[in-house]
């Protein structure tokens, strides 16, 4: 809020004026881990169903998670990155899978 300014003789004088600068909201990835027990068909159905990829990407994403250790699933609000995280985390779970993605700061 702005604050009044007085001159020397006690009256008041013009408002301060600030600066309201913004920032952007952080972006958060969704960062898949490579693990030897969750079949690669489970985690591309995972990123049909959760990320809304197509199933090509889907499968391409996967190849890059077996051969790299990790891969990007998507980049959200912080607030989406949880929610798809803890989502696809818990489908794996009921399918009986340790399928680990975890939100991670961009």
């Amino acid at each position: 809020m702005p604050s009044k300014k007085t001159d020397k003789q006690g009256g008041l004088g013009i408002l301060d004026r600030q600066k309201n600068e913004y920032k952007k909201p952080r972006k958060f990835k969704c960062v898949m881990y490579n693990d030897d027990f969750t079949p690669m068909d489970i985690v591309t159905a995972i990123l049909v169903q959760v990320f809304l990829k197509p199933t090509d990407e889907a499968f391409r994403l996967t190849m890059q998670v077996h051969e790299q250790g990790k891969g990007i699933a998507g980049i959200y609000s912080r607030e989406v990155a949880e929610s798809k995280c803890d989502k696809a985390v818990a489908i794996a779970r009921q399918l009986g899978y340790p399928f680990k993605v975890n939100p991670e700061p961009e």
